[in-house]
């Protein structure tokens, strides 16, 4: 199937500064063919997808090696120069990689997977990140507590801009890693769809973080000049991880997070 060669291509080279052309015909098709397919199914282009998904690269390896310069971190994804490497970070963190690093960590772009088809028509589902290691995760912490976020009213500021709607989606997931602990971790399951995965069995760990993300509701963004307020939904579910596979975790937690909305709204 050509998009799950295209996304294990990728995968496998974020290393390496491959052009759209070249995984293309890594892939056996027309760079034509190839950005239909991303645009129709996750509608971003492959180029996009490629930059984000090496700036995640960079991320785990600014924090898993604080001994690597930033030279050595963007050669590692594909850069030859600090310049050209800061300007694609702060693209995607919106920050300078050196700012970033003094902070916590996020999963801010997962891994697309390749979509469910049936018949000729690809079915399009949240199932199209790649929770893996979150699920991985969850089985080591099969007793300990989520905090679901969501976006209130994404699709406004994604009207005012694309690129305010990437300040939107970072700014949420910076504000639940800041209510983080230093083992608990922010994993994005959605559009506007964030979870963190905690290491407390405690339901009082959980509800302190929830009370410490929501307290900043209504603070604002800055897009361009213009102040953008930002409200989240958040909450906190266990999940029983008996008998529990990998797509039934997606479930859980988006239907957590639609309670916690209902909850909130009737509040």
């Amino acid at each position: 199937m050509l998009l799950a060669d295209s996304l294990k291509l990728i995968e496998d080279t974020l290393g390496e500064n491959l052009s759209t052309d070249e995984i293309a015909s890594r892939c056996a098709c027309s760079r034509s063919t190839l950005e239909k397919l991303f645009r129709y199914v996750y509608h971003r282009p492959v180029h996009e997808y490629v930059v984000m998904r090496r700036m995640m690269r960079a991320a785990r390896l600014m924090k898993a090696y604080p001994e690597m310069n930033l030279l050595e971190v963007a050669m590692e994804c594909g850069y030859s120069s600090n310049e050209a490497f800061t300007r694609a970070f702060k693209g995607v963190w919106q920050v300078n990689p050196s700012v970033f690093r003094k902070g916590s960590h996020a999963e801010l772009f997962p891994r697309f997977a390749p979509p469910t088809i049936k018949g000729d028509e690809y079915i399009m589902s949240r199932m199209n990140f790649d929770i893996s290691e979150l699920y991985d995760l969850f089985c080591e912490r099969k007793n300990c507590y989520f905090v679901v976020c969501d976006i209130k009213s994404l699709i406004p500021i994604n009207e005012i801009s694309r690129k305010a709607g990437d300040l939107a989606i970072v700014t949420a997931m910076q504000r639940m890693s800041d209510a983080a602990g230093p083992n608990d971790l922010v994993f994005r399951i959605g559009g506007d769809e964030f979870c963190m995965l905690t290491a407390s069995e405690d339901v009082n760990y959980a509800d302190g973080i929830v009370d410490a993300i929501l307290k900043h509701n209504g603070e604002p963004i800055v897009f361009e000049g213009r102040e953008i307020p930002l409200m989240l939904y958040a909450g906190t579910v266990k999940l029983d991880l008996k008998h529990m596979k990998y797509d039934v975790l997606f479930t859980g937690l988006h239907n957590a997070l639609k309670d916690v909305k209902v909850d909130r709204e009737v509040k």
